[in-house]
C-alpha cells in the first residue's frame, strides 16, 4: 500500500534535486476561474490566439485533460532577471534591444520538460502515473489557478502569479495525476491596495486588476501577434522587441526575488545589451543560427524584424538608423517594409 504522505515528500525533495524552488498540490476543481476565462474570451480579450478558445471550459477541467485525474502537484522554478534599477537603465537605453528576461537564456520548455520526465521517472516508480501527464506552458489547464491553489502564490492585479517569498519571477509547470496526495492550502492574496503594475503599463492593457486586454500587451504584440502592430501602439512598445517586462519589475514583491541557481536560464551573450541595428543587421541564416535553443524563435524572423523596425523608429534620430532602415526595405515582406516605413517617418520627422 502507497505511503502517500511519505510519497509527496519525496516527490518535494527530488523536485529540489532538479532545481525546482517550490512545489504544492490542489485538486482539480476551479470553477470560478472557469468562469473568468469565458468572459476573457467573450470580451474578445484573447485576440488572435485561438488556441485558447479552442478548449474552451476544458482548460478549468483537468480531468478531461488526463482520464481519471484528481490532483495537480504545480512547480515553480525561477529564472534569471535583471533588478528594478539595471531594468530601468537598460529601458531608458533606446538604442539598445530589451528583451523580456525569461527569454535571454536557453528556451525554459526544453530545460523544465527534461527535469519533469525525471522526476516523473522516479514517481512512477511508486504509481501508475503516465509520462504525458507532465506540462510546462504546454497544456490547454489554466496553470496559474492551479498553481495558486496548490500554495504556491496568488495571481497578482497583473494576472502574473506572485510568491511572498520569492517575488514573480519564475516559470511553472504540473504534474496531472490519479495519485491521491494530501492537497496545500491555496496562497492568499497580498496585492492590497498597490497598483504599481497597472500604472506603469505602457500599453495600459491590465484593463482593471485582475483583468489583461492581451490585444494591448506588448508580449502579446510582439510575440504572439503575427501581424502588423496597430501603429498606436508602436510609441509605447518603445525599445522592447520581445516581450515585456514592466509590471515585473516594478512589482513591490520583487525586491524579495533571489537569483535563480539553474545555469540554463542565464543571458546569452549576444543577447544581453545588444544594439538594435546589430540584431536589424541579421540575415535568416543567422537568425535562425543565433536563436537556436532559444524561446525568441516564437516570433519568427519576420516578427523579429517588425518589432525591432519599431524599436528603431523609437531610437535615437541618427543618419545610420536610416540607412539602414531602408537598406532592409524589401527584403522580409510586405508586414516589415510597412513598419520599416513607420520607423523611418518617425526618424525623420522633427
Amino acid at each position: 500500500m502507497t505511503d502517500f504522505k511519505k510519497l509527496k515528500n519525496d516527490i518535494e525533495k527530488w523536485s529540489q534535486e532538479l532545481g525546482f524552488d517550490q512545489m504544492g498540490v490542489s485538486g482539480i476543481e476551479i470553477k470560478d476561474d472557469e468562469d473568468r476565462l469565458i468572459q476573457w474570451l467573450k470580451n474578445n480579450h484573447h485576440g488572435s490566439m485561438k488556441y485558447m478558445e479552442k478548449y474552451g471550459r476544458k482548460r478549468a477541467r483537468p480531468d478531461e485533460l488526463i482520464n481519471g485525474a484528481i490532483r495537480v502537484i504545480s512547480f515553480r522554478m525561477t529564472y534569471h532577471f535583471f533588478d528594478k534599477v539595471l531594468s530601468e537603465r537598460k529601458l531608458d537605453n533606446n538604442t539598445t534591444a530589451y528583451i523580456a528576461n525569461y527569454a535571454l537564456g536557453r528556451d525554459y520548455h526544453k530545460i523544465i520538460r527534461s527535469k519533469l520526465k525525471d522526476l516523473i521517472g522516479r514517481i512512477s516508480e511508486h504509481s501508475n502515473i503516465k509520462e504525458k501527464n507532465y506540462f510546462v506552458d504546454s497544456a490547454p489547464v489554466l496553470e496559474r489557478a492551479l498553481a495558486r491553489n496548490a500554495g504556491l502564490g496568488w495571481i497578482g492585479k497583473n494576472t502574473n502569479l506572485i510568491n511572498k517569498n520569492d517575488g514573480s519571477w519564475f516559470f511553472i509547470a504540473e504534474i496531472i495525476t490519479d495519485i491521491e496526495l494530501e492537497i496545500d492550502q491555496p496562497a492568499t492574496n497580498h496585492c492590497g491596495t498597490c497598483r504599481e503594475c497597472i500604472d506603469v503599463c505602457p500599453t495600459s492593457a491590465i484593463i482593471a486588476p485582475y483583468e489583461l486586454d492581451a490585444r494591448k500587451c506588448i508580449s502579446y504584440l510582439t510575440i504572439e501577434n503575427k501581424n502588423s502592430i496597430p501603429e498606436e501602439m508602436r510609441k509605447p512598445i518603445g525599445n522592447r522587441i520581445f516581450g515585456c517586462d514592466d509590471c515585473q519589475i516594478f512589482c513591490p514583491w520583487n525586491k524579495f526575488a533571489k537569483k535563480p541557481v539553474i545555469d540554463d536560464f542565464k543571458p546569452r551573450d549576444r543577447f544581453e545589451d545588444a544594439s538594435l541595428k546589430s540584431l536589424f543587421e541579421w540575415s535568416i541564416e543567422e537568425w535562425d543560427e543565433k536563436t537556436r535553443g532559444s524561446a525568441i524563435r516564437r516570433t519568427g524572423y519576420q516578427g523579429w524584424l517588425r518589432n525591432i523596425a519599431v524599436a528603431l523608429g523609437n531610437s535615437k534620430k541618427e543618419r545610420s538608423t536610416i540607412d539602414l532602415l531602408k537598406s532592409r526595405k524589401g527584403q522580409a515582406g510586405a508586414m516589415v517594409d510597412e513598419h520599416i516605413d513607420w520607423a523611418l517617418e518617425q526618424q525623420l520627422s522633427d
